[in-house]
């Protein structure tokens, strides 16, 4: 299990938590510091089933300045996003062919 995380997030925090009290082994990956490739981020936005549209934080000041009210394709938007890690949402949460956004911080119990 893996969980990109920003460890100034309450909700990527709550969602680590929820994990290890469980006593599940999981990989904390810093996005921010460790950003994703094209190809992992296109991986983890398949698995979550959304668009990647969908995992764009719409509230960051780069969206608001650079994006917002343009159309992207989505391979435009995936390479926004590893251009500027700050637009993934958080925390998402990988479990082999299955991820959640820890958003609420329950949806991780899914994996579980």
């Amino acid at each position: 299990m893996k969980i990109y995380h920003n460890p100034r997030c309450s909700k990527s925090r709550q969602t680590l938590q929820l994990i290890e009290e469980r006593g599940v082994s999981v990989e904390v990956i810093k996005y921010l510091e460790e950003v994703p490739t094209k190809e992992e981020l296109a991986a983890i936005i398949s698995k979550l089933g959304i668009k990647p549209s969908q995992l764009i934080r719409k509230g960051e000041a780069i969206f608001k300045e650079s994006f917002k009210g343009k159309e992207l394709s989505d391979d435009e938007w995936i390479e926004a996003m590893v251009a500027n890690p700050k637009l993934i949402e958080r925390p998402i949460v990988v479990k082999d062919n299955k991820a959640v956004l820890g958003r609420p911080p329950e949806n991780v119990i899914e994996l579980l």
